[in-house]
């Protein structure tokens, strides 16, 4: 019979989240952060949790640049003509 894991509460997941991104698992960890975010009970909950979005926002923008992939190439922008 496997163990099963107790689950944790949506604020410690989501600080554990925080704690734990990387420039590779940024996308993810935000996914799985909304994800938490939606299923808390009420505005309080979410209100807690707060900081943490924000600050997992505030990195995946630092990181969007340095991270292969995801940055524009250098160069002007195209605007159109007319």
């Amino acid at each position: 019979m496997t163990k099963m894991l107790p689950m944790l509460d949506p604020f410690d997941e989501i600080k554990r989240l925080y704690f734990s991104t990387t420039a590779q698992t940024i996308e993810r960890d935000i996914a799985r952060a909304l994800d938490l975010l939606t299923r808390m009970p009420d505005d309080e909950a979410r209100d807690r949790v707060a900081g943490y979005m924000h600050g997992l926002a505030d990195l995946r923008r630092e990181w969007k640049g340095k991270t292969p992939g995801l940055a524009r190439p250098p160069g002007p922008s195209k605007k159109p003509k007319g």
